[in-house]
């Protein structure tokens, strides 16, 4: 698969993480070609940490891995929606979701 369409407007593109069986939205990440194509192959979500500038593949420290069931892209192909089986918290602060802090 040519990944550069996605890639055209920055080096970055931010994907959505959503939980395939409740619909609940777990995060938002970036990824970056290789860490897009990394996804891809594995199966597993892999991101682009751009404060320790690195790849890093989402529960691999934790356990509480993502496994990719559907990858979208919307009308521009400038942003993801990857729809996954998480297992444990998404989040690093042990929530579920990363999206725990009601503003209003």
């Amino acid at each position: 698969m040519d990944l550069d369409k996605y890639f055209v407007k920055s080096e970055l593109i931010p994907a959505i993480i959503q939980e395939k069986s409740t619909g609940e939205v777990l995060m938002l990440a970036y990824m970056n070609r290789e860490s897009m194509q990394k996804t891809f192959e594995t199966g597993y979500t892999w991101f682009w940490s751009r404060s320790r500038q690195e790849l890093w593949n989402k529960g691999a420290t934790s356990g509480h891995l993502q496994k990719v069931i559907d990858i979208y892209a919307d009308c521009d192909d400038d942003t993801l929606l990857i729809t996954v089986e998480q297992t444990g918290a998404a989040c690093h602060t042990g929530n579920h979701s990363c999206f725990f802090k009601k503003l209003k």
